[in-house]
């Protein structure tokens, strides 16, 4: 089968690679859609492990059942979780799934850039869900991104009266941005220093937008009645978002950090500002399968028409330009991988 191999950002090449064998409590799966997500272009976070098969995003149709699966048949439409939680550890049974031994240990073989995926027995257990009829595959490879934004804020715990300000409108911040609305959560206003992303969060339902070059604490008083925002949350590691966010948060508010820095770089902390203001910090990585499965049931209602976010659709062979897009960050917003077109 056909796989594109990460080897950096701008080295992406197609490959060829056994199609994998499946054992006991197993299943092969067709991948037909498989998102990028901005995760896969960090290279400090990639490039130790490369060369490798990345890809998490993914729908597709299992064209293969492994002896004692009874749960799933050939042919149905799923979506796969890389990463599962054992459910049963104290960090699992304090619905802090994502910092589970096991999840972190967990994923499927190769990755979702190939034509096919082999789903190990835990993973078959655990992270293997269905996609309704009315779910399309192209909009089957939000399940997991939505997924972690919606656990995001739940975490949050974003009350219905808040101001939020999302900085970064790339992919996450504008499914943040509209999540909120969706919910009816707040008001919403979205950062960036890109006029397309800034347009398309306006798109999305953001109230306000701020081009994130300019004195964004003041642009957002102006914007908020004088106050500053409830809650922020960072959708992006460029360092100057932090500062931003702390710059920004109002008194009694939350600054949630929903990406990360460069695991080398030590944030500098207003520690006096904290405690003087009654400030606090919260954070979010990955996504729990309630949250997997409430993101499918948004998908299918319709709550959020995430197909609207899809700007490339591109073939297998053309995974390295599809990475160059999400790296540059420019003109797309959701660029999606179709192996078998």
């Amino acid at each position: 089968m056909r796989v594109a191999k990460y080897y950096n950002n701008k080295d992406v090449r197609l490959e060829e690679m056994p199609v994998p064998k499946i054992g006991d409590g197993e299943l092969l799966v067709k991948v037909v859609a498989s998102g990028i997500c901005g995760t896969d272009v960090l290279e400090w976070y990639r490039i130790k492990k490369a060369p490798l098969v990345l890809g998490h995003e993914i729908a597709g149709e299992i064209v293969e059942v492994g002896k004692g699966v009874d749960k799933f048949r050939i042919g149905d439409r799923v979506f796969v979780s890389h990463h599962v939680p054992c459910n049963a550890c104290r960090y699992c049974l304090n619905d802090e799934h994502t910092i589970c031994d096991m999840l972190r240990s967990t994923n499927f073989d190769p990755g979702g850039f190939s034509e096919y995926l082999r789903v190990p027995q835990i993973n078959v257990d655990r992270g293997v869900f269905l996609i309704p009829d009315s779910v399309s595959f192209e909009d089957g490879t939000f399940i997991e991104p939505l997924a972690c934004v919606h656990r995001a804020q739940r975490v949050a715990r974003i009350r219905p009266d808040d101001t939020v300000m999302i900085i970064g409108s790339g992919i996450s911040g504008l499914l943040h941005v509209a999540l909120m609305k969706a919910s009816n959560s707040g008001r919403v206003i979205a950062t960036d220093i890109d006029d397309f992303r800034l347009k398309s969060a306006k798109e999305f339902g953001a109230d306000e937008v701020i081009n994130a070059k300019d004195d964004v604490a003041a642009r957002l008083a102006e914007a908020n009645e004088g106050r500053l925002a409830d809650v922020v949350i960072i959708c992006t590691g460029a360092v100057p978002a932090f500062k931003q966010a702390f710059q920004s948060v109002d008194r009694g508010g939350k600054v949630f950090f929903f990406a990360s820095t460069d695991p080398d770089y030590d944030l500098p902390i207003p520690v006096y500002k904290m405690w003087k203001d009654g400030i606090n910090i919260a954070v979010s990585y990955g996504a729990a399968p309630k949250d997997i499965a409430a993101s499918i049931g948004m998908i299918r209602s319709r709550k959020i028409d995430v197909n609207k976010m899809i700007t490339h659709r591109l073939k297998l062979e053309e995974a390295g330009l599809g990475f160059q897009h999400v790296a540059n960050a420019k003109d797309s917003i959701k660029v999606i991988i179709e192996p078998h077109k």
